[in-house]
C-alpha cells in the first residue's frame, strides 16, 4: 500500500438543509457546500438558509453553490449569469466563506468569460470549479486544470469524468499528481464509507467531497423528514423520503480519513 503523508485529509459535506449542516458539523466535517435541491445535483441555496446558519452557533466554513437551474449542460445565458451574480452579492453579504461554480460553452469547453466574471464578483473569496469539469474533454484535462488555476479557482471538484469518483479514480490520481502544488483537486460523487479508503489511497487527495448519506444501512436509513400521506406531491422526488446527511456516516468517513492521514 502507498504511504500517506501526515496532513489531515479534509471532508467537505454537501448539504441542502440546516439539519444536514449540523449533522456534518457534529460528525467532524471540515467544511460544508451549501446547496438547495441535492436531488437535482445541487442548486443555489437561499440567502435565508445561509443567514440563519451564520446567526446560529455553527462553526464550519460555508461554501455556497452557484447554479441557477438544473441540467447537465452548464451553458448559461446572460440573464442566468446576471441572476447568479445577484445571488452572489446576497450570499456574500450574509457571510458566505466561498463559492462553487462552473460554466461551459456549447462545445463543452470552459466558459472563460463567465467564470472570470464570477471570480471577480467573489471579491477574493475562494471559488471551486464544480463537476461541470467532468463534461469537458478528458484529453485536455491537464490544460483545463491549468486554465482554471490561472483564472483564479482554488479547487476543482471532479469524479474523474466518470459517474462516480471510484470509477474515475485513475484520472483523479493523474490530476492530483500533476497539479497538487498549484490547485486542490477534490474527488466527489458516490463516495461512501465502503469505498472511501480505496479512493483516498489511490487518488492521494488532501480533500474529498460527499453527502454522507447512507440509505442502504438499517442503522442509518431513517428519513430526516416525514411525508404526509396524501394523493398530492410537489414533484416526483417527493414520492421518496428525504434523506439528509447523517452525523454517524460523517464521523466514520472522518475517522477513515484521519487513519489514512497518519499512515
Amino acid at each position: 500500500m502507498k504511504s500517506m503523508s501526515t496532513h489531515d485529509i479534509k471532508l467537505e459535506v454537501c448539504v441542502d438543509s440546516i439539519r444536514s449542516a449540523f449533522a456534518a458539523e457534529e460528525g467532524g466535517a471540515a467544511r460544508i457546500e451549501l446547496c438547495s435541491a441535492l436531488q437535482e445535483g445541487g442548486l443555489t441555496p437561499t440567502p435565508g438558509t445561509l443567514k440563519t446558519l451564520k446567526e446560529l452557533p455553527f462553526t464550519l466554513p460555508i461554501y455556497c453553490m452557484l447554479r441557477p437551474r438544473r441540467g447537465t449542460d452548464f451553458v448559461y445565458s446572460e440573464e442566468e449569469l446576471r441572476a447568479t451574480l445577484t445571488d452572489m452579492d446576497l450570499l456574500r453579504a450574509y457571510g458566505a466563506d466561498g463559492f462553487v461554480f462552473g460554466a461551459l460553452t456549447a462545445e463543452r469547453t470552459i466558459d472563460v468569460d463567465k467564470c472570470r466574471r464570477v471570480l471577480q464578483r467573489a471579491e477574493g473569496l475562494p471559488v471551486t470549479f464544480h463537476r461541470a469539469f467532468d463534461l469537458t474533454d478528458p484529453k485536455f484535462m491537464h490544460e483545463n486544470v491549468q486554465m482554471l488555476k490561472e483564472l483564479g479557482f482554488r479547487r476543482v471538484l471532479s469524479s474523474g469524468f466518470r459517474q462516480s469518483a471510484a470509477e474515475g479514480v485513475d484520472a483523479l490520481a493523474q490530476l492530483i499528481a500533476k497539479h497538487h502544488r498549484d490547485i486542490i483537486i477534490i474527488p466527489g460523487a458516490g463516495i461512501k464509507v465502503t469505498n472511501l479508503e480505496e479512493i483516498l489511497n489511490e487518488s492521494r487527495c488532501v480533500e474529498f467531497h460527499a453527502s454522507a448519506m447512507d440509505t442502504a444501512s438499517e442503522d442509518y436509513s431513517l428519513p430526516t423528514t416525514s411525508r404526509m400521506e396524501c394523493d398530492v406531491t410537489m414533484g416526483k422526488q417527493d414520492i421518496d423520503p428525504y434523506f439528509g446527511t447523517n452525523a454517524n456516516v460523517v464521523r466514520k468517513m472522518v475517522t477513515i480519513a484521519h487513519a489514512m492521514s497518519c499512515r
